[in-house]
């Protein structure tokens, strides 16, 4: 049981400070070369546990160690090390009795004599729970490696809707395995950071765990672009050493302001994420100067009145940004997440971004679902935060995708789906607020309210307006849905709904279909997607090839896989109708997409003359990637994922295309200016720049240009080659 009171709860009474006496650790625990590292762990757990409790973590300590005595890890140390050092992230975050003991244990029953039986009979069915939550399937085969993860995941995440600490100890292991990760051979490195940003620091964001998201981040970053890293690290340093007069200037203002009007508040300059910036950078395309312009602030205060209190003094005190405050108190985030955030014009015109909120909110923000976490004991209910009944409304979720995946693939993708970093917020006629993931359509809402509603859904009305059902909402739009007891789910849906209950619900219900009238909606699907086209007017042959290229035995397979959304209808259209273009493809770039809605890949960049090939994204339709691309490695083995596009020459002749260049030079002054001037003389514009220091001498620009084909591409990069100190130029991809 966690034992923090929320912030602001009345003391009653006079109390003294409460003397406990801790047991003495036993003498086999003294007597093991490992004391000097279990000692802290210890320390830290009589600081917030019962006296009572320690002799249990005593025991567990000493089976670990006797356990993986002789074992060592890739840097040589003993084993012992990891499994103590597990077991202090969870103190730190004050959990409870048995996610401590369950820290100690967790890679017991996987590589050492210790079996379930043994732990469920020295520490209880609980911690045995735990454990076995978080070990791996090391010891079952499957057919590779991506499936063996997917299955390890979906064993993870089941086990964490059962009892929250599991995912809690998985992250925990996950943060001391990342800060040790320098041992292990460059591949294994970046396989497992690349494993952490996509799945483990999201699930900590989803569980408003904001500490441990931070350190996975900036651990993931440092080992998957370890140049990229040193280089940020390097000028966020020099940057916070630069701005140390306008940040203390800015801070006395706000701490004099609040003591005029007699508010108690603690005001901290807020610090930058060198893996925010990064992302900023990316996916904004923004230079390092843009974002480190901007100053953050944090006011920190009792209560939610004095946060509103503080909103009008910042206001009074600089001037506010039209359109840039945000309510996550009466709205929070859907990780639970509460604060104001406001931006200002501070002195001589510098952004000033302020966030308010109460101690109990800061708390959460660091600790999200773990800060409050109580669990059902001597029949009692659990207390709800913000933060739980988010995670606890995301676990009935993932429960329901489990019930519907037919694999555990399908499985994690949809619960990475549903870790999304954006959100929508929109509510019914009454007023209700929902949360959806960016990108969701009425139909995503219909399935959020209630299963049911999503059920016999048949139009929706936004704003009082008829809203067609596969079309995006935006946040503040209030959303009523349609129903009829007659109506059922449709397989067209599959390509629009970005949810994963939705997507699961509809898989269900199209499954749960007689293969017969699975037959007949296929059919019906693929007959209106040929558009004048008739199936039995198709020649023999070019059914056969289709059904050889879909793997399916015959006809009506593939109908009812259609109908259960396995294969989109537009691609097998396509297949059957060759190259025939579609009216509604007229007047654009790209031939071949059976009129399905279409953006370019950010990775590669394709522009015209490069050979393309179109990947169906659910809720994102098609995306165009060169087809090289090394995101798209998998077509041979998911052919139904994939359309053949092309370029058409007569519109793209009119059109200006994005793609990115590599240059590496001798930095000199006015070189910029020199490369800028050529970009400009090739008939080409730059869209956006950055740079980063490869090593003492050479430096590396990016460039992102303007270019109409690949044959204005090479005249663009002949002028930039021929400009002096200019050592290679690549096109990125």
């Amino acid at each position: 049981m966690l034992a923090n009171k929320p912030a602001g709860a009345p003391h009653i009474g006079p109390t003294e400070p409460e003397v406990r006496s801790y047991p003495v650790p036993p003498e086999a625990v003294q007597k093991s070369p490992n004391f000097s590292v279990y000692l802290p762990l210890r320390e830290l757990c009589c600081s917030y546990l019962d006296p009572d409790k320690i002799p249990l973590i005593d025991k567990a300590f000493h089976l670990a160690d006797r356990a993986h005595d002789g074992q060592k890890r890739a840097s040589g140390e003993p084993y012992i090390i990891h499994p103590v050092a597990v077991a202090v992230i969870i103190a730190q975050m004050h959990l409870d009795t048995e996610s401590i003991e369950a820290a100690l244990l967790h890679d017991t029953v996987e590589d050492t004599f210790v079996t379930e039986e043994d732990i469920k009979r020295d520490f209880g069915d609980t911690v045995m729970e735990l454990v076995n939550g978080v070990t791996k399937l090391d010891k079952l085969r499957f057919h590779d490696y991506r499936e063996a993860q997917a299955e390890n995941f979906r064993k993870m995440i089941m086990a964490m809707t059962r009892d929250i600490r599991v995912i809690l100890i998985k992250l925990a292991d996950r943060t001391h395995n990342m800060r040790t990760l320098g041992n292990l051979r460059p591949d294994k490195r970046k396989r497992i950071a690349r494993e952490t940003l996509d799945i483990f620091a999201p699930i900590a964001n989803r569980l408003g765990i904001s500490d441990i998201k931070v350190e996975l981040e900036e651990l993931g970053l440092a080992a998957l672009y370890p140049m990229r890293y040193r280089v940020l690290k390097a000028a966020v340093t020099k940057a916070r050493n630069n701005r140390k007069e306008v940040v203390n200037t800015i801070l006395e203002a706000i701490k004099r302001r609040l003591q005029e009007v007699k508010i108690e508040a603690r005001v901290l300059g807020r610090e930058k994420r060198i893996y925010s910036i990064y992302k900023k950078m990316v996916n904004k395309e923004l230079q390092f100067r843009e974002i480190m312009d901007v100053y953050g602030f944090r006011i920190v205060v009792k209560d939610v009145d004095t946060c509103y209190r503080v909103l009008g003094q910042m206001h009074n005190l600089f001037k506010p940004r039209p359109g840039l405050f945000k309510d996550y108190i009466a709205i929070p985030k859907i990780n639970g997440y509460q604060s104001l955030h406001t931006s200002l014009v501070g002195p001589h015109g510098v952004p000033v971004e302020v966030q308010i909120r109460t101690e109990f909110m800061d708390q959460m923000s660091a600790r999200g679902v773990a800060a409050h976490w109580s669990y059902k004991e001597k029949g009692s209910e659990p207390t709800s935060t913000a933060a739980q009944k988010n995670a606890q409304r995301w676990i009935k979720n993932i429960i329901d995708l489990q019930q519907s995946a037919s694999s555990s693939t399908e499985f994690i993708e949809g619960v990475k789906t549903d870790l999304f970093p954006d959100a929508i917020y929109v509510f019914t006629p009454e007023g209700k607020i929902y949360d959806l993931p960016a990108g969701a359509t009425p139909v995503d809402f219909a399935y959020a309210v209630h299963s049911d509603i999503g059920q016999h859904c048949i139009g929706a009305r936004v704003n009082h307006r008829m809203f067609p059902l596969s079309r995006q909402l935006s946040s503040g739009q209030t959303v009523e849905i349609i129903t009829s007891p007659n109506a059922q789910p449709s397989a067209m849906w599959l390509s629009s709904a970005v949810t994963p209950k939705a997507r699961s619900k509809i898989r269900q219900y199209l499954k749960s279909l007689r293969s017969q009238e699975c037959v007949l909606i296929g059919r019906r699907l693929l007959q209106n997607s040929l558009k004048g086209v008739r199936l039995d007017q198709v020649p023999p042959e070019r059914i056969d090839q289709i059904l050889k290229e879909f793997k399916e035995p015959d006809l009506n397979a593939l109908f009812a896989d259609i109908a259960l959304g396995n294969i989109l209808t537009v691609i097998v259209a396509k297949r059957l109708q060759g190259d025939e273009q579609h009216d509604d493809e007229k007047g654009l770039p790209i031939t071949g997409t059976g009129g399905l809605p279409f953006s370019f890949a950010q990775c590669c960049q394709p522009i015209p003359g490069d050979h393309i090939i179109a990947h169906i994204t659910p809720g994102k339709g098609l995306v165009i990637h060169n087809y090289n691309c090394l995101n798209i490695r998998d077509q041979d083995k998911n052919p139904e994922k994939f359309l053949n596009v092309e370029w058409d020459q007569a519109v793209t002749a009119n059109m200006d295309f994005q793609t990115g260049l590599r240059i590496e030079l001798e930095n000199r002054q006015g070189i910029l200016s020199e490369i800028s001037n050529a970009v400009d003389l090739a008939g080409s514009r730059i869209e956006s720049i950055n740079s980063e220091i490869k090593d003492e001498n050479t430096y590396i620009i990016r460039l992102t240009v303007t270019v109409r084909d690949r044959l204005h591409l090479a005249a663009v990069m002949r002028r930039i080659k021929a400009v002096p100190n200019v050592q290679k130029i690549f096109r990125q991809r």
